[in-house]
């Protein structure tokens, strides 16, 4: 992971910064279970509702909470949320890519597999990540955390992921729970893009594939895989590239080109295993 011209002291603070919010969100998440939760669900106005883009009261207050926090510490800096379009910094250099609750539709169900993802963008590219996660490796809560040049942290300790030999077929974290035809790994689909990165960066998955993700779905789970030696690519017409940066883009109804429209389709995890991935959707796509 390069750093650009980007002091480490500065990193440093962005990243306990990132941590810290990581875990307010996941604090509020966990207060809120149990009781009963206003739901909404986005979508056009007219349109039939197909209800499977639900929003709960936590994520909007936890995006406030995070966003008061970022105006003390951070007030140049943009920011990026899924649940609000206020911009604090356009064009600034450094991004604030935020998902409050990634998994919401898992989270309003009850069902205990849902992150927080805290993503840092310099000039486009992921430097610092922070994902709280609902359970983990170690089978509680805590945050994953890494930033450019450093390690893999799990809740403020270094973390090392070291596969069984033992283990023939490793898993797989797809959009759909279907097999790949000759490849070595079981497919889950856990219903978190954040988690599913943080799972390939603790080595609970081997590699994980996206099909259409946000910004502020993976913006805090690319610096985990890369700093746990993985590789990132994101795929287009030109085929599986390495990610260097996440970019704006047009909204095919046209406008200014922006980071709320990037949707490129990802594949992370160690590099062989992404290369097999990547291999096998080029074919399936011929």
């Amino acid at each position: 992971m390069t750093t650009d011209d980007i002091p480490d002291v500065i990193l440093r603070e962005i990243e306990r910064t990132a941590v810290e919010l990581a875990g307010l969100a996941g604090t509020e998440i966990m207060a809120a279970l149990g009781r009963t939760l206003e739901v909404r669900y986005k979508g056009v106005p007219g349109d039939t509702p197909t209800f499977r883009d639900p929003v709960s009261e936590v994520d909007s207050e936890v995006e406030v909470l995070i966003r008061a926090r970022l105006a003390d510490r951070f007030p140049e800096h943009d920011i990026l949320g899924e649940e609000m379009d206020e911009r604090p910094g356009r064009d600034h250099d450094f991004v604030w890519a935020v998902d409050p609750i990634d998994g919401t539709t898992n989270f309003v169900n009850g069902f205990p597999l849902y992150a927080a993802s805290i993503g840092v963008l310099h000039r486009g590219r992921p430097v610092v990540g922070a994902v709280w996660c609902s359970t983990s490796h170690a089978l509680r809560t805590g945050v994953y955390h890494a930033r450019a040049g450093g390690e893999l942290c799990f809740d403020q300790e270094p973390l090392k992921s070291r596969a069984n030999p033992a283990v023939r077929r490793r898993l797989a974290g797809e959009p759909e729970a279907t097999a790949d035809a000759g490849l070595s790994w079981d497919i889950r689909k856990t219903g978190s893009a954040a988690i599913e990165c943080a799972f390939v960066a603790a080595g609970l998955l081997r590699v994980a594939r996206f099909q259409r993700p946000n910004v502020w779905d993976v913006a805090g789970g690319i610096p985990l895989v890369l700093a746990a030696g993985g590789e990132v690519r994101c795929g287009d017409k030109g085929g599986w590239t390495t990610l260097e940066r996440i970019e704006a883009t047009t909204d095919p109804a046209g406008g200014e080109p922006d980071l709320r429209n990037w949707r490129l389709p990802l594949i992370l995890g160690d590099a062989e295993a992404v290369r097999q991935m990547a291999e096998a959707r080029q074919s399936s796509s011929r």
